[in-house]
């Protein structure tokens, strides 16, 4: 009987997971594993521990991207030799979408240990499964009060971008990459893991997580027409890599640096601020597929 640690977020996702966890268990018990819950708090910081003395044959992480970014950071920082799993039940669920883990046959998979090595972005000590940006935009998502956005989900953070949008100015930003320098006055940068970034699909349709390269998405300052015309287009689901309001690249490693004091959003999370030295560590994970 495997062995499988579920850590879910009681309240990612409008709290809508707490109402599917015997759902969740029942399935995973039906094929043949030996699920053990740990449930997320501000106030429980043991699950290191928790996971020691379980000696578990996988993890699986339940909740939006910020659950999945800190159990990932846990497994490589505690070096645990495991396969994870992602239950996307948060506001935004990127990488997880990106890899389409939500159907009823990813149980089987899980049941039946079959994986995929992927790779990850470190920046500093930590590291990020999918994205890695900062600028006028990525701030939103910490402006936006947390029972709002477990409230009404992705519409707070559409509300708080339209309140911001007066206040957008470009930012002077240098990007470098083992080939080349780029300066640029910009909105925002992102680099990316997948093609799924804020629950835009395919906005760098070339972007895979086994390639051993990031994907860069710098936005150039352009007017508020031009702004929304890509906006459209990324609510869309469109490739916006080729726009001329956007730069592309992709590189194994970046380091960013901007004339503003600037911090950066690692998976949604609050990073560390810049300058950034970003790099890609390929087939760093073991991910259950």
């Amino acid at each position: 009987m495997k062995k499988i640690v579920l850590v879910y977020n009681p309240v990612s996702g409008k709290a809508k997971f707490k109402r599917s966890l015997d759902n969740i268990i029942g399935k995973l018990q039906r094929r043949g594993c030996m699920v053990i819950p740990y449930r997320t708090t501000p106030e429980n910081k043991d699950l290191a521990e928790f996971i020691r003395q379980a000696e578990p044959e996988g993890i699986i992480a339940a909740g939006g991207d910020g659950t999945v970014h800190e159990v990932v950071n846990l497994v490589m920082h505690e070096g645990f030799d495991v396969p994870v799993g992602i239950i996307g039940s948060g506001t935004s669920n990127d990488f997880a979408t990106y890899l389409r883990l939500d159907t009823k046959a990813y149980f089987d998979r899980i049941a039946q240990g079959k994986v995929m090595e992927v790779d990850l972005g470190k920046v500093g000590d930590e590291y990020f499964i999918n994205v890695a940006s900062a600028g006028m935009v990525t701030s939103i998502a910490h402006e936006v009060d947390t029972k709002l956005k477990n409230t009404f989900g992705k519409l707070a953070y559409y509300v708080q971008g339209l309140k911001t949008l007066p206040q957008f100015k470009a930012l002077d930003i240098t990007i470098r990459t083992e080939d080349e320098e780029i300066r640029e006055k910009a909105f925002l940068f992102l680099i990316v893991n997948s093609s799924v970034v804020a629950s835009f699909k395919n906005a760098a349709r070339q972007a895979s997580v086994q390639d051993g390269k990031l994907d860069l998405l710098l936005v150039k300052q352009c007017n508020i027409a031009e702004l929304m015309t890509l906006t459209a287009e990324l609510l869309a689901g469109k490739d916006v890599t080729g726009r001329k309001e956007v730069i592309y690249r992709q590189a194994a490693s970046f380091e960013v640096s901007c004339d503003t004091q600037l911090v950066s959003d690692l998976d949604g999370e609050l990073g560390p601020e810049l300058p950034l030295k970003i790099e890609t560590i390929p087939k760093a994970l073991k991910l259950f597929y």
